[in-house]
This record gives C-alpha cells, sequence and structure tokens, in this order.
C-alpha cells in the first residue's frame, strides 16, 4: 500500500496543488516557511482524519477561504480514493471511494502513518497528556475495540466529575449514582490499560535497539508505563479515592493519569539528555512505534520524516535516512532546506525516490528522481 496521488484545495497555504509520488522515498525540499511540512500534514489527515499539529480544522483553511479539500489516492491490490474536507460552517466529512464515513473513527487504521516531527519534543518536555496520546495514535491504528474503549472511557470521565461537581454545589451525595460511571471506568479502563501494558512490553527491546543503531551505543535508555491499574483492583482504588475525589470534585485514579517514564543512563531524559539526544530518544521511539503497527496491522505504515536535519549533523541524518531507507519501511516522505545535502544520501541508496522542490510562491516542481537498481 502506498500513496499514489495528492490533492490540495485551500489546504493551509496551497489553493490548488496536485501531486503524483513514488512507492519508494519522496523527498520535499524549499525554504523554512514555504509549506513543505504541510504537504504531510495533509497525508496526516487522509490517514487518521486530522492534523498532526492543530486538532482545530478551521485553522488549517487557507487564509480567506472557507473550506479546504483533501483528496488521496491509496494503491496496493486496487485503487482507495479518500476525501477529507471541512467547510467552516459544516462539520468535517470523509469519503473512501465516494461514500461518506458515519464515523470518522472507523477510517483510522485503515491507512497506517508515522509521523516524525520536531514537535515531538512535546513527548519529553510536556505533561503525560502528550504521552499518553502517543500511546493512543499507536493503538488506535490496529485495534478499533481499544479506540472506542478510550472514548467510552472519557465519556464515562466526564459524567462521573460532572457529578462529582454536582455533589459539591448541592451538598449531596449518591453512591449508586456514582458507581454507574464508576463500571464503566472499570470496564472501559481495563481494556485500555491491557493494550497499552502490551504495547510498551513488545516496543521497549526494539526501541532500545533502534537508539543504540542511531547513537552508536553511547547511552543506555530506558521506556517504561506507569499506571495506577498496574498498582492494584482499579475499583477498590476509586472507592479509597472517593473522599479525595468528592473534595477536588473530579477522579484522581485511572487511565487518564497513565504516562511514560522516559531516562537516559538512569536519569529522565528531560534534565539529562541534550538537545541531539532527546532527538535521537524520539526518533527511536517513532521507528519502533513504525515496527509494532507493521506488525499488528500487517501492513508498513507511511513514514513521514519532518526536517530529519534539525538538532543533527549530517553523518547522523544519513545514517538515519540509510536505515529508513531500506526495503522493509515501505513509502517515506521527508522535508529538508538542502536540496544538494539530501540528493547526495538519496543517490547512494538503493531505493526508488523523487526529489520535489517548493518555491516562496507555494508552488511545486519535480527536482529530481533516482530508479531502483536492479
Amino acid at each position: 500500500m502506498y500513496l499514489k496521488k495528492l490533492s490540495l484545495t485551500n489546504f493551509k497555504n496551497y489553493s490548488l496543488t496536485e501531486l503524483g509520488f513514488c512507492a519508494g522515498i519522496n523527498c520535499f525540499v524549499g525554504n523554512n516557511g514555504v509549506g513543505k511540512t504541510n504537504i504531510l500534514d495533509a497525508i496526516h489527515y487522509l490517514s487518521l482524519t486530522k492534523s498532526f499539529f492543530n486538532n482545530i480544522d478551521s485553522a488549517n483553511i487557507r487564509h480567506g477561504e472557507e473550506f479546504f479539500i483533501i483528496q488521496g489516492t491509496f494503491t496496493g491490490e486496487e485503487d482507495d480514493n479518500i476525501m477529507c474536507s471541512f467547510h467552516r460552517m459544516k462539520q468535517k466529512t470523509l469519503k473512501r471511494n465516494g461514500k461518506e464515513y458515519q464515523r470518522l473513527s472507523d477510517h483510522v487504521g485503515k491507512y497506517p502513518v508515522v509521523m516524525i516531527s520536531p514537535a515531538d519534543s512535546a513527548l519529553i518536555m510536556e505533561g503525560s497528556e502528550e504521552r499518553r496520546r502517543f500511546l493512543n495514535k499507536i493503538i488506535s491504528q490496529y485495534s478499533p475495540e481499544y479506540l472506542d474503549a478510550v472514548l467510552n472511557y472519557n465519556k464515562a470521565l466526564q459524567q462521573r466529575n460532572k457529578l462529582l461537581r454536582d455533589f459539591g454545589s448541592s451538598n449531596t451525595f449518591d453512591y449508586e449514582m456514582l458507581s454507574v460511571w464508576d463500571a464503566q471506568l472499570g470496564k472501559y479502563g481495563k481494556i485500555a490499560y491491557t493494550e497499552r501494558e502490551s504495547l510498551v512490553k513488545e516496543l521497549i527491546p526494539v526501541f532500545q535497539e533502534y537508539y543504540t543503531m542511531i547513537s552508536g551505543g553511547r547511552e543506555k535508555v530506558r521506556l517504561s508505563y506507569k499506571s495506577h491499574l498496574s498498582e492494584d483492583d482499579f475499583t477498590g482504588q476509586l472507592i479509597r479515592a472517593l473522599p479525595k475525589d468528592r473534595s477536588l470534585e473530579y477522579t484522581t485514579v485511572g487511565i487518564h493519569k497513565d504516562d511514560l517514564i522516559f531516562e537516559m543512563d538512569d536519569y529522565p531524559v528531560k534534565s539529562l539528555g541534550s538537545q541531539g539526544q532527546q532527538k535521537s530518544y524520539l526518533v527511536a521511539l517513532k521507528l519502533a512505534k513504525f515496527d509494532y503497527i507493521k506488525r499488528k496491522a500487517g501492513v508498513a505504515p507511511i513514514l513521514l520524516l519532518d526536517d530529519v536535519f534539525d538538532k543533527f549533523d549530517e553523518g547522523r541524518v544519513a545514517q538515519i535516512i540509510k536505515l529508513v531507507g531500506n526495503h522493509r519501511f515501505g513509502q517515506i516522505f521527508i522535508t529538508d532546506t538542502d536540496q544538494e545535502r539530501l540528493h547526495r544520501i538519496l543517490t547512494e541508496l538503493d531505493t526508488e525516490f523523487m526529489l520535489f522542490r517548493i518555491l516562496d510562491s507555494g508552488l511545486v516542481e519535480t527536482a529530481g528522481n533516482g530508479i531502483r537498481r536492479q
């Protein structure tokens, strides 16, 4: 499976653009701010129904316009035409071969994708919500049951928190009413916890292997999963936490508090790691994510590498591109500012590639290609 065609209408800085891609490596070069990353984000939309960077759909409409349309053709055993559109006055719609999805979540996982971006630094620098979102993005691409469980858990959590606030404002309490939502949290929380625990256990050795390849084994890295559900029976924890929950008027235990612990040489990556080490950690983590989704979904995700040279020297980036350029990774999209540097690395690979130059005007032109050698 790979993306053969992409068409953008009023998406971010593109008024109307049509592109055709190869099944190997596709690269976009140009100055900062010309829209290289926007093309990768459009591909992310077609795969996961939303932007990698901004969940507010209206923020992705070209300035002065009322709507955007993203269309793509994925080819495998047969072609699938996907169209994602959004109008300021209407809901977002997604169609596959002309048929509209009733639930956007039903599309997630059909065309898996993994994005590696400078924005990934939020996984290290920001709070636990970013890391839970990372887990959700992985598992939802191969398990519709997990995605439903997380959605239902969050609905139950909102209702339980609302009930706690209502109890506080009215100075009343009804445990039977609360227990209805406790049961929902327990049911769906267990499903999510089991999948997350399994994921992290399988990610760890692959992640550590990739980090060693990228860094040359200069540091030892660890990845672990922290959850209330690994400590004790969830229902019992909800009961014991009830006095605190009533006082604070929100739920203090559950999978909505889960976290990933990132360590390097037994210290938090956030405090110990240099920018280059942190990025190596994140790249290794994302490549491990790629392997896991591929194994679970049975298809290689599209790999999106945004600004891969940021914080890396050319030798390190060449090593990463050679690593992902082997035939196990499938279709890849890369952005960079230096056309000559990227072309030099690509021509050394035994992989088909296409090179596109994005001009300051937003126009895209073909700048080179290479054919897989036999």
